[in-house]
């Protein structure tokens, strides 16, 4: 059982899907003991059906378990059904915003101090992925000065590139470092001209998702959701130098690295669990795991940024369409911010003190501060992805489309905090 629709507020109507059923059996679903659909629903010859669940008013934001109640046999299970609250848009008149369409299956953006540009990643589709490309943008016109369309992979004949998602720039060797993630590995091209300085071999890395650059270290970390791993690489020798397990204090849990942040000052690497909603804490010195914590408060623990100042982390929960906000040594939470559906990334801006959260499902961005206050919600466009914070008070921004003629989906964005 799933709902189709990507958004389910309070009083609307979802869509949702079964499957597995047996052909001509009823399906009936509660909440609680109040029934959802008074009319069973009667399951196709293929064993599935879909519908419309109205959900009630009085629903609060969070995930309801509903009993899923069969007939002809009788059989009983529980699914999940998540409701968002709306959260409306605010604080436009406070930022300046520029956007600009780029090309198809943006994905992330950083930001290259050594060559004053944006590296911004494009991946289309399933496997196997043949529309990919790396992108080098200039900050204030935001149009693009080169780019360049990833290696083929040895051995298909599917037409299948070394497709790019995750990136992190380097700028004391002037690289950027991109994660291929459906290849299992990562690459390495020059920020100068994006030519290609070493593609790494599949299966370096299961499933690798960000990658950032400790300068100080010579070191270039990758998250491995697939493996449970970190995965260090010497950005001189460019090779593999380090694997690093992390534990998960959630009895019979895998811990899933997502997103990465940096803390330079403390020289520390925050990650940020999927499956357990943790957050581990790296000393990039020793390459050795200084503590993990569980954040209470959040499901579908995604992204993650670092107040370095304030010893802050901020964690961005998908499932749980909240923003939280922890001492970085204690773990323990200060503010916990709803800011909207999906909320997939979060991105702190040292200048500001404050951090952007891009809504996948709603559709916007969130702007919170260190007290806990969302002091804009602005438009993200379709699918918001990914924000970046250049360290000169500009956040950059990708979003997704709907298709090839979503006007306001593939885009970047600048935004930029007006003077007060």
């Amino acid at each position: 059982m799933r709902a189709t629709t990507p958004l389910v507020l309070p009083g609307s109507e979802a869509e949702i899907a079964g499957s597995g059923f047996r052909p001509g059996q009823s399906v009936t679903l509660l909440r609680g003991e109040t029934v959802l659909n008074p009319q069973p629903y009667i399951a196709d010859g293929e064993g599935g059906f879909k519908a419309t669940l109205a959900i009630p008013a009085d629903a609060a934001a969070g995930l309801h378990p509903v009993v899923v109640r069969v007939a002809n046999p009788d059989a009983a299970a529980v699914f999940d059904l998540k409701v968002s609250k709306e959260v409306p848009l605010s604080g436009q008149d406070r930022f300046d915003v520029a956007a600009s369409p780029l090309v198809r299956g943006l994905y992330q953006v950083a930001y290259g101090t050594a060559s004053d540009a944006l590296f911004v990643t494009a991946a289309v589709g399933r496997p196997p992925v043949g529309e990919s490309e790396l992108l080098k943008l200039d900050p204030r016109t935001l149009e693009v000065t080169a780019r360049i369309t990833p290696a083929a992979v040895p051995g298909r004949d599917d037409g299948r590139v070394f497709a790019v998602y995750g990136i992190g720039v380097d700028d004391t060797r002037g690289n950027v470092w991109v994660t291929n993630t459906r290849d299992d590995t990562v690459a390495v091209y020059r920020q100068s001209d994006l030519s290609l300085v070493k593609q790494f071999e599949p299966g370096v890395i299961a499933h690798p998702r960000d990658v950032v650059v400790d300068a100080a270290t010579g070191r270039a970390w990758a998250s491995s959701f697939g493996g449970g791993v970190l995965v260090a690489f010497d950005t001189d020798t460019l090779e593999v130098v380090q694997e690093v397990t992390i534990p998960s204090g959630q009895r019979g849990e895998t811990f899933s690295p997502m997103a990465l942040a940096l803390d330079p000052v403390a020289h520390k690497l925050y990650s940020v669990s999927l499956s357990t909603g943790e957050v581990a804490v790296l000393d990039v010195a020793s390459g050795t795991i200084d503590k993990v914590f569980r954040v209470p408060g959040v499901e579908g623990a995604i992204g993650v940024a670092v107040d370095p100042r304030n010893r802050r982390v901020y964690v961005a929960a998908q499932g749980s369409d909240n923003l939280v906000i922890a001492d970085a040594d204690s773990g323990k939470v200060l503010h916990d911010v709803y800011v909207g559906a999906g909320a997939v990334y979060v991105a702190f801006d040292p200048q500001s003190g404050l951090a952007y959260v891009p809504t996948r499902v709603a559709g916007t961005i969130a702007v919170v501060d260190g007290a806990g206050n969302l002091v804009a919600n602005l438009d993200g466009g379709t699918f918001p992805n990914h924000a970046y914070p250049d360290g000169r008070g500009n956040i950059f921004a990708t979003n997704k489309s709907r298709g090839e003629n979503d006007p306001a989906g593939d885009q970047i964005r600048r935004i930029t905090p007006k003077a007060r």
